[in-house]
């Protein structure tokens, strides 16, 4: 396989994902009504007696989530007059001159200009075109962080740059000032240790639920209570803190408490917590699921092979079957039921939380018992159409007994085409699994599309979609490349096997 044809293959991969994401922007922000995303917001509860504010509220946030443009007449006046003046007190009046002025201007530009139900005074409106919104959204896509990031008009002396030194917490960092991140990399003692803060996905702020926090910290940040350990800022205050010092991003006002424990403005962190992310808690489960899902399926589905229609085959059978036939639903609530009765395991995951490894084991086992079937069932018909092929023949012709003839041939050949699901299947990790978190109450991703889609959280969703199409698709693109270097013979290029 060429480089030329791998870069052919990102760019079709490239083109689906865009494909996808046009028909995921069109679904939730055309044929969804825009009003459902208020339905689980307290927030415009609380103005349902104040009907201009909660017109300007429910603009602003269609606004923010990239539904229209808005333009309040409060705010073009305030470019003319000055505020406060009798000039910007008349425009502002309903009927008025400028008012009308105001109207007559957006409406030539395509607006809908509408007013609101107390004042009276008037608002612009226009919705954006579903690709233009998407341009919009690719556009901010990659955030690059440099030393022009932050613009204060509060700091205008803001120094700007780039250097070495060390974090507080005694780890190697590239610092940069004037940038979102004070340190753009850096090491420290958590996994995977070497850190880095320059180049980000921006996919907005999550809403309604987890206001307050971007996509990607809602999946990515740790949960549960902050793991608090003796520390010393830069300050030289000694206290006891989470505090994650390589997540310190540039805070525009710092407070009193802020200046006993910084140099600087950068003073917004994260602080670690005693439980992985949804991603991670997700990622655990399904990687472990994984590793037994092949250490057991691949072997049982082999021997099944070996002894074709004897007792081990039968078994075997038993087994695909039933996971075939009996709801998911169902084999878990037994498995758990069985489980925890013998091994006194809990059955939530909440028991004990993710420091205890006995909260691991029943979903990670549960989830991996429908993959150890389906590998099982594919791993025996594999082998066995192998055992039948002429090549078989020829080795027992060569004296190479049947041991000889399984692992040096036909268990090879037979692992050819389960090899190419293997990415695919550890991209699966990343999405969780939503019967089995429901199940075990974990704190996974699987119950963040579902929750997503019934919250009207469309920023999640599209962010959501977006992750797990590309990790999906270059999965495939991963899987035929596992193929080719498994069977040198496979090649996927457009000329192979022409003269």
């Amino acid at each position: 396989m060429n480089k030329g044809y791998i870069l052919k293959r990102l760019l079709r991969s490239a083109i689906s994902v865009l494909i996808i994401m046009l028909i995921v922007f069109t679904l939730v922000y055309t044929l969804v009504p825009r009003n459902s995303i208020f339905a689980k917001d307290d927030g415009i509860r609380k103005l349902s007696s104040k009907p201009d504010e909660k017109t300007e509220y429910m603009y602003n946030i269609w606004q923010k989530l990239g539904y229209l443009d808005f333009v309040r007449s409060a705010d073009y006046f305030q470019e003319l007059y000055e505020p406060n003046s009798a000039e910007m007190k008349e425009a502002l009046k309903p009927g008025s001159e400028a008012a009308e002025a105001f109207k007559a201007k957006y409406e030539a530009e395509g607006y809908t200009v509408e007013t609101y139900p107390k004042s009276k005074r008037y608002y612009a409106y226009k919705d954006v075109p579903i690709i233009k919104h998407v341009g919009m959204w690719l556009s901010k896509l990659i955030v690059i962080d440099t030393p022009w990031s932050v613009q204060d008009e509060n700091n205008p002396d803001l120094e700007r740059g780039l250097s070495f030194g060390r974090t507080e917490s005694g780890g190697i960092a590239l610092i940069g000032s004037g940038t979102k991140h004070k340190y753009l990399i850096y090491t420290d003692s958590i996994f995977p240790w070497l850190h880095q803060n320059i180049i980000k996905l921006q996919f907005g702020d999550s809403y309604p639920t987890y206001q307050g926090l971007d996509v990607m910290s809602v999946l990515f940040q740790s949960q549960g209570t902050e793991v608090k350990r003796p520390v010393t800022y830069a300050t030289g205050k000694e206290g006891e803190s989470g505090i994650i010092f390589g997540t310190l991003t540039y805070k525009p006002v710092v407070d009193r408490m802020d200046r006993q424990k910084f140099l600087d403005n950068y003073a917004t962190f994260q602080t670690k917590k005693d439980q992985p992310s949804m991603v991670g808690t997700s990622f655990i489960i399904g990687f472990f699921s994984l590793i037994l899902s092949y250490g057991l399926g691949l072997p049982i589905g082999l021997l099944m092979a070996r002894r074709k229609d004897k007792l081990a085959d039968k078994l075997g059978m038993v087994y695909i079957i039933f996971i075939i036939a009996v709801p998911s639903l169902a084999y878990i609530y037994l498995f758990r039921y069985l489980a925890t009765a013998a091994f006194d395991l809990p059955t939530v995951f909440t028991t004990y939380g993710a420091k205890d490894v006995r909260s691991w084991i029943l979903p990670t086992v549960s989830l991996s018992l429908p993959s150890i079937a389906g590998l099982m069932l594919w791993t025996r018909r594999y082998v066995v159409d192998q055992m039948s092929q002429d090549y078989v023949k020829f080795a027992k012709a060569k004296g190479l007994n049947q041991k000889e003839i399984f692992n040096r041939h036909i268990f090879k050949n037979a692992f050819i085409p389960t090899a190419q699901g293997i990415p695919a299947s550890l991209a699966a990790c990343l999405a969780g699994a939503i019967i089995t978190e429901s199940i075990y109450a974990v704190g996974g991703m699987g119950k963040m599309l579902p929750n997503a889609i019934q919250q009207y959280n469309n920023v999640m969703v599209v962010a959501l979609a977006f992750l797990f199409s590309t990790i999906s698709v270059l999965s495939v693109l991963a899987g035929d490349i596992i193929l080719t270097k498994v069977d040198p013979r496979i090649s996927l290029t457009e000329k192979a096997g022409r003269s």
